[in-house]
């Protein structure tokens, strides 16, 4: 992009205390090389650790950063939704609160989102997990892109920077982990252009991964079969994506 454009970083954190505040921090520093006008926001989504009173002291620290706190857990589809409607800049950066991947690769992905571009998502140059979580990945990532026809490489990369108007079009509704299919299906159907970038991805250095365990894969799994249903075959959302489309082009001619 020629200019430097205004950013929201933001992340959603469940029991993240060892790894937020590094995060925020590494976060703070990178974009003040990228921009002049940023904003960091965390979605605490009712943590049992320490994570409120970690978050509370950087608060105090950072004036650039926002913390919003939920006691009742919001689901991680339900945090990312309140990352992206709090969000106030030109663009949306966000990843996750676990330190999986390192946010000062923010800097790899801002030069790809070219003017013919709206979404630059990144991809794992290798997933630093256990075996057997390698596996279950591979196997959902070409479960999904069969069922959903995706076109990434790696739709399961939580590393991402998206222009903000193109929320004012797709409207999100999931409060599991499905949230990410479901943002990359309607972004990919209401013709919004990506890139890929490759990011790394590292080992787990704190806490427990709230997806690798069998209730939550077949909770997974049941609310995938409801998505694709939902997504692939009513197709719902495309007539949505039109009226929302028609509203914002009412409102530009007036």
């Amino acid at each position: 992009m020629s200019e430097r454009p205004s950013i929201t970083a933001f992340f959603p954190a469940y029991n993240d205390a060892g790894t937020i505040g590094s995060m925020v921090i590494s976060t703070i520093e990178t974009l003040k090389e990228l921009t002049d006008n940023y904003e960091v926001i965390v979605v605490e989504n009712g943590s049992t650790d320490y994570t409120v009173q970690v978050l509370e002291s950087l608060a105090d620290h950072y004036p650039h950063l926002r913390v919003l706190t939920y006691r009742e857990p919001l689901g991680y589809g339900g945090a990312l939704r309140t990352g992206f409607a709090s969000a106030t800049k030109e663009l949306i950066f966000y990843t996750d609160g676990d330190a999986q991947y390192d946010p000062r690769e923010l800097k790899v992905l801002l030069p790809a989102l070219r003017d013919d571009v709206d979404i630059v998502n990144g991809w794992k140059i290798d997933r630093s997990d256990p075996l057997h979580r390698k596996i279950i990945g591979r196997v959902y990532h070409n479960a999904v892109k069969l069922l959903f026809g995706f076109k990434l490489h790696d739709v399961d990369c939580d590393f991402r920077l998206i222009r903000r108007e193109v929320f004012d079009v797709v409207e999100l509704e999931s409060d599991s982990g499905t949230i990410c299919l479901e943002l990359v299906k309607k972004l990919q159907d209401a013709g919004y252009r990506f890139a890929e970038v490759p990011v790394h991805h590292y080992h787990r250095s704190y806490g427990q991964s709230q997806f690798f365990n069998f209730p939550r894969l077949w909770r997974t799994g049941v609310q995938l079969i409801q998505l694709w249903w939902k997504l692939v075959v009513r197709r719902a959302h495309l007539q949505q994506i039109a009226r929302r489309r028609a509203v914002l082009t009412s409102r530009a001619r007036q």
